[in-house]
């Protein structure tokens, strides 16, 4: 039984990385379509969006549920969440002005794309760096077997 769950264990450390690489993946796809004028403003701002509440709801779902669970079972990792969590609010503050900004660029001759694909450049930079961090650190948690409870839906799921 042990195995059992060693393996759940690892499939939940597969699970984070494979949500951060579509997470890259769709910051990605906007990046590019902001730069090469792909899509239409008002398809692209919708995607925009749709990825900002997305990552909201990963790292909701990390803060709430994953985190805590981990801290209960290895309060050791307290330090290590307690970066990942800061990541967190530094993330969601970006992802407030691109929120902010999306709704100037909707507006009747509202143009901020220029500046939206400035945010995304920074926020995919601040996100790689952190994906990287993470899947090191509480992945290594993960596969020790740690149970989860009602968590990986909010942090695998987005929201969804």
């Amino acid at each position: 039984m042990a195995s059992r769950d060693g393996d759940r264990a690892v499939a939940l450390s597969r699970q984070l990385a494979r949500a951060h690489q579509e997470l890259r993946r769709r910051i990605r796809e906007i990046r590019t379509s902001l730069g090469h004028g792909r899509s239409g403003d008002d398809v692209l701002l919708t995607h925009c969006l749709a990825f900002c509440t997305a990552l909201t709801s990963h790292h909701q779902g990390e803060d709430n549920g994953m985190f805590a669970q981990l801290l209960r079972e290895r309060p050791d990792l307290d330090a290590t969440v307690a970066n990942l969590v800061e990541d967190h609010g530094l993330i969601a503050s970006i992802l407030s002005r691109v929120s902010e900004l999306a709704d100037r660029a909707a507006e009747p001759g509202g143009s901020a794309l220029e500046a939206i694909g400035r945010e995304l450049d920074g926020l995919a930079a601040i996100m790689e760096s952190h994906f990287g961090y993470e899947e090191r650190t509480i992945s290594e948690a993960l596969d020790a077997g740690n149970p989860d409870t009602d968590w990986p839906d909010l942090v695998f799921g987005f929201g969804t």
